[in-house]
C-alpha cells in the first residue's frame, strides 16, 4: 500500500520577538487569543483551510514578524481509511 502525503500548517509565535502589539487576535480570533498582558496564545491545532488566508495576512501584518506559519508534511490516511499502520 502506498501513503501519500499531505501538509498541515500551523501558526506559531515567537515569545522573544512578540511585543503584545494584539493585531493577529483581531485578525485571527479562531486561533489566537490574548493573555492578561495582552501576548498571544494559541490553541495549537492546524489552520483550517478556510482560515488559511486570514493566518497569512496575521503572520504578514505582525509588526514584529513574530507570527510564523510552519507546514509540514502529514501522512494521508489509506484508501481503505486506515493510517497504513500494520
Amino acid at each position: 500500500m502506498t501513503t501519500t502525503m499531505t501538509t498541515t500548517t500551523t501558526i506559531r509565535v515567537d515569545p522573544i520577538a512578540c511585543d503584545a502589539y494584539g493585531y493577529c487576535a483581531e485578525l485571527l480570533p479562531e486561533l489566537v487569543s490574548l493573555d492578561e498582558w495582552g501576548y498571544p496564545v494559541l490553541d495549537g491545532q492546524p489552520v483550517a483551510p478556510r482560515l488559511l488566508a486570514l493566518a497569512r495576512r496575521a503572520a504578514k501584518d505582525c509588526p514584529r514578524r513574530a507570527v510564523l506559519i510552519e507546514q509540514s508534511p502529514v501522512p494521508s490516511p489509506g484508501r481503505d481509511g486506515t493510517d497504513g499502520a500494520r
